[in-house]
């Protein structure tokens, strides 16, 4: 019997379920309870749900299976396990965004990955957790609390989809899908030991969604526990031909490597760039050139002066309409909202400008490299009450000390890739890999190099329960 299959149905990967149900080892309903049960022993410690639709999943569930007995599935996909975060529509069920305000929203259509995903016959465990409108790099909202990391349940799992990487991570669900606007599906699969996609800009189109938030920057992305599962979510989610993402599955390339150890000088845990520099390492035994250099100035500019204006602005423009919104959001969502309604144009202006310089920057990176490699995060998880570390390497730190690494790619609209890099204190590291426009199946074929090669494909869980 192959190892694989040998494990509980709630630690098997969608590859291995296809094969699974294939054989008629096992049916999507024994999979669907066993991450049932996983859930019931799970979340109440780690509060990684938003939303449970047991009914709903049972029904999908019990389709499946009979498509399976059929011989007839509907994609790879089908029966795998997805949970979807709670800023993206999923038909009949609460969206509630982590906020009061949208308390009483409830889907009316699949945003547009979603609708592809259930037509594959993707089973929706449900919605996983996030900060209020997610803009913050933790999870803990009004609406569900806060959410812990199942390595350390006293720590946070990042975020703003740390209910996604949590309930992943403990054994729920085979993959989330999840939204990154700044960093958002990166940091928090660095601080869990996942893989976490983030798509070049359109390449998974959106439509039918909740309001922009991070106009031009915000896409949707795959988080999964296995490298090789992200080729088949992007083969359904993604904008390409089907047969464009199997083709991730050839070897890549020897590529040059920029390697950006921090940010102009920002800090960074050293324990994390430990972790970092064996991975630069990893990559050079695997053939490829790692080149040490410093960051543009460009990338330090946009983090101070334009990335506090984009967002705040964002949310400012969301709730133009609501007269009375200061008061029912959180205290940190409303001096972010204040922020963004004291911006001038001109200010606003400035910011896109610095934008633009920003992806003139890049443009010259990758003329000399074809990929920037970085820690996910310049800190290791920290307290699950606490929005971001107030220090890191003995240096105070502000609300985005911790996240210099990753929101230059959203604004450049590139692709960027979370590798688990082993563990520092018993937690979780992960590192990132950018690459230019169109490069998105390079960075997944590396993934499958990296699980292949680099760290292989056993898989630690959390010590509890």
């Amino acid at each position: 019997m192959n190892v694989s299959t040998a494990l509980p149905g709630w630690q098997l990967d969608a590859c291995a379920l296809g094969k699974a149900y294939r054989t008629g080892r096992l049916t999507p309903l024994q999979v669907l309870d066993a991450h049932l049960e996983r859930l019931e022993l799970v979340h109440p410690v780690i509060n990684a749900m938003a939303w449970v639709d047991t009914g709903g999943a049972r029904r999908s569930a019990a389709e499946s299976t009979a498509r399976w007995h059929r011989g007839q599935p509907l994609s790879a996909l089908d029966g795998v396990p997805v949970t979807v975060k709670d800023n993206i529509e999923l038909a009949g069920l609460p969206c509630r965004w982590g906020s009061r305000l949208y308390e009483g929203h409830v889907s009316a259509l699949d945003e547009s990955p979603v609708a592809r995903l259930r037509a594959a016959g993707a089973v929706f465990l449900g919605k996983t957790a996030v900060p209020e409108f997610t803009l913050q790099g933790y999870t803990d909202s009004p609406v569900t609390g806060v959410t812990r990391n199942p390595w350390d349940p006293a720590l946070t799992p990042g975020g703003s989809s740390g209910g996604a990487v949590a309930a992943l991570a403990a054994g729920v669900g085979v993959l989330a899908l999840a939204t990154d606007g700044g960093g958002s599906i990166r940091r928090p699969a660095g601080h869990t030991g996942l893989y976490g996609f983030k798509p070049g800009w359109n390449v998974v189109p959106r439509e039918q969604g909740l309001p922009e938030i991070l106009p031009g920057m915000e896409v949707i992305g795959p988080i999964a526990r296995s490298a090789r599962d992200l080729p088949l979510v992007m083969a359904v989610i993604g904008a390409a031909s089907a047969g464009a993402w199997p083709a991730a599955n050839a070897p890549p390339p020897c590529q040059r490597i920029a390697y950006w150890r921090d940010i102009a000088g920002s800090p960074v845990d050293a324990e994390v760039l430990a972790r970092c520099d064996a991975s630069a390492q990893a990559l050079r035994e695997l053939g490829h050139t790692v080149e040490d250099m410093p960051a543009p100035v460009e990338v330090k500019t946009f983090n101070r002066e334009a990335w506090p204006i984009i967002s705040s602005t964002g949310l400012a423009h969301l709730l133009r309409d609501q007269a009375h919104a200061a008061r029912d959001v959180g205290p940190a969502l409303a001096a972010m909202l204040f922020s963004g309604q004291a911006w001038r144009a001109t200010e606003l202006f400035e910011a896109q400008a610095v934008v633009r310089r920003l992806i003139r920057a890049l443009t010259g990176v990758f003329r000399a490299h074809d990929l920037v490699l970085t820690p996910c995060s310049a800190a290791l998880p920290w307290s699950a009450a606490d929005s971001h570390p107030a220090v890191i390497a003995g240096k105070p730190v502000d609300g985005r000390g911790h996240a210099v690494f990753t929101a230059f790619a959203n604004a450049a609209g590139l692709p960027a890739l979370a590798l688990p890099a082993g563990r520092a204190r018993h937690l979780p590291v992960g590192v990132q890999l950018v690459g230019p426009s169109d490069s998105d199946s390079l960075l997944l074929s590396l993934a499958l190099q990296w699980e292949r090669e680099a760290t292989g494909s056993t898989r630690d869980w959390p010590l509890w329960p």
